[in-house]
């Protein structure tokens, strides 16, 4: 099961958070289980946490993928990771903008993050606000044949227009997985989304990420 792997290594991950961010957390953590859509199968398992502190959202992801599902190329941030084994956390904006901001990162923790109104209408981040992002990643371990690892990421209220820095309690959004360029294609969500073709980009079906 690949929440064995999550929780035994969620801890440590947020202890190694702690060490580089004053991390007071605001709700409990909420446990999701990401399924397949659109139809598909895949050999890929993926259990996430999502909790929200002080200044920041924590989310961890716990993966379990067959080989024929893996892929990891991209090494900085801003290239389109999406292509790699990735974990993504679209999160609605905080300001009046009425939009939302996609956060994606593969197993190394590089990041491609963008925010926007609708998939067309988009604004990449800058140099200087991806270093705002933490990220800890476990490494990759083969386990019987498939890819196990865990990322636990960081991200800080600011970047999703929020001044009010200890008031965010409610907070929507959707927890994605993909690997475009894996020979097995695949397309997991926390939340269904109903569309005829993958499209993550669809900020009304997001749901709470932290129910209370």
């Amino acid at each position: 099961m690949v929440f064995q792997v999550f929780h035994s290594q969620l801890f440590t991950l947020n202890s190694q958070l702690s060490n580089k961010i004053c991390v007071y957390y605001l709700s409990y953590m909420h446990l999701f289980y990401l399924r397949p859509l659109w139809k598909r199968t895949s050999s890929v398992s993926v259990g996430a946490s999502v909790e929200i502190c002080a200044k920041s959202i924590a989310v961890n992801f716990a993966v379990k993928e067959a080989q024929s599902c893996f892929c990891q190329n991209k090494e900085q941030d801003g290239e389109p990771v999406w292509q790699d084994s990735c974990v993504e956390v679209f999160l609605r904006m905080l300001d009046k903008s009425n939009g939302y901001a996609n956060f994606e990162f593969n197993s190394k923790g590089v990041c491609y993050a963008a925010r926007g109104k609708d998939r067309q209408n988009r604004t990449e981040l800058s140099k200087d606000e991806y270093a705002q992002i933490i990220r800890v990643p476990s490494g990759i371990s083969m386990d019987k044949g498939f890819y196990r690892w865990v990322l636990s990421v960081q991200i800080p209220f600011v970047l999703l227009g929020s001044e009010e820095k200890w008031n965010v309690f409610q907070l929507d959004g959707n927890l994605y997985k993909c690997a475009d360029l894996a020979e097995e294609r695949h397309w997991l969500s926390a939340f269904q989304i109903n569309t005829p073709e993958p499209d993550f980009h669809r900020p009304e079906f997001f749901c709470s990420l932290n129910p209370g």
